[in-house]
């Protein structure tokens, strides 16, 4: 009876611990199954947002305004395109294309932020004021110092020549340069001997200046000569309208003019130029002398069009990362140097209020 009673009780324990096996199986095969469906829920949901994830722009066109040559500046921002396209593909936006024109004239390029017909836009301050309807700042230029910043004209003319500093800056001069010409060296020697410029000794010589929106090119030295002489440009007899810098510095060198107006120290950006093209024999920094600077001007703006079609909150935050980045790396500060940008920090609107207050007297000197 004993041993039935133990094959009773062994039977049992082996038909339980059969149970057992049959239940663990059936739950490690329940929860493989649940697992691989979330595995499957998983990837299909990153698959789904991957699709979804960048918008896609057919086009995005940049304007640069002429403060160089212009197949100077088409040229030197050619890898532009691709950069910008990679910052923005890793924020979320996907670009077919980018175009990239320089304006006719610095009005062209404000003009045509405001038209909507360009989406993005380097401008000086001065031009982005007087457009602010159509376009709108978000970022300004950083650009490294120089190793002067003096008011004083002769402190350029005795630590010639003029190298960039370590510094960074968000504002830079506009100078006022004479150049080889009898009348040119006249003006320079009086500077550098300490005598006071009257009018009549600026007013006697042939002037390049540049758009009536240009800063460095108009309205500050506009500014200059208001403060100084209580004048302006228009009283000027002698004062003639280019289309770039590097047409100003060529008719400087040609002796067709005396006297120019530039951003400090375009004389780093012609040193080259006026020897192997202009055919001058000396170097520029010989045969040219500052006799006047102005007050600091805010540094120049990437800005955007208001009435562009693509351009939205979301885009404007891209491009202003965009950019940023693109100014950190080796390859983008390649590529902005063609302005002397180093770098961009983010902008707002009320950083120009000066600007503005210099578009407005330079408004009622001309109405006058």
């Amino acid at each position: 009876m004993k041993k039935v009673m133990l094959f009773a009780a062994a039977i049992f324990f082996c038909l339980f611990l059969a149970a057992c096996g049959n239940e663990e199986s059936e739950s490690a095969s329940t929860e493989g199954s649940d697992t691989n469906e979330a595995a499957d829920s998983s990837s299909e949901s990153a698959d789904s947002g991957d699709a979804t994830e960048n918008k896609s722009i057919e086009k995005l066109s940049i304007g640069f305004v002429p403060s160089r040559e212009p197949e100077e500046i088409i040229t030197a921002t050619e890898p532009l395109k691709d950069l910008l396209k990679e910052e923005l593909a890793e924020l979320g936006y996907d670009v077919g294309e980018i175009d990239i024109t320089v304006g006719t004239n610095y009005e062209a390029v404000g003009e045509a932020l405001s038209a909507g017909t360009t989406d993005v836009g380097f401008i000086p301050g001065g031009t982005y004021v007087l457009y602010d309807d159509g376009a709108e700042v978000i970022l300004t230029a950083t650009r490294a110092g120089l190793s002067t910043d003096s008011d004083d004209p002769a402190e350029w003319n005795k630590n010639e020549p003029i190298e960039a500093a370590d510094e960074q800056t968000t504002s830079y001069r506009a100078l006022i340069i004479a150049g080889p010409s009898e009348k040119g060296q006249e003006l320079a020697e009086k500077v550098n001997n300490g005598e006071e410029l009257t009018f009549e000794d600026l007013d006697s010589a042939t002037w390049n200046v540049m758009s009536s929106s240009s800063p460095a090119g108009y309205i500050y030295p506009a500014l200059w000569l208001k403060e100084n002489y209580d004048k302006t440009i228009t009283d000027l007899s002698q004062a003639v309208q280019t289309d770039s810098y590097g047409s100003a510095f060529a008719r400087l060198a040609s002796g067709q003019t005396d006297v120019l107006v530039t951003y400090a120290d375009a004389r780093r950006d012609f040193e080259d130029t006026w020897t192997s093209e202009y055919g001058r024999e000396a170097d520029i920094w010989e045969e040219t002398d500052v006799i006047g600077v102005t007050p600091p001007i805010y540094n120049d703006t990437i800005s955007v069009s208001k009435n562009s079609e693509i351009m939205d909150e979301g885009l404007k935050e891209a491009l202003q990362q965009a950019f940023i980045n693109i100014g950190e790396s080796e390859e983008g500060k390649e590529v902005i140097s063609i302005y002397n940008h180093d770098g961009y920090q983010e902008a707002t609107d009320s950083d120009y209020d000066n600007e503005r207050k210099a578009q407005e007297l330079v408004q009622e000197i001309g109405g006058n």
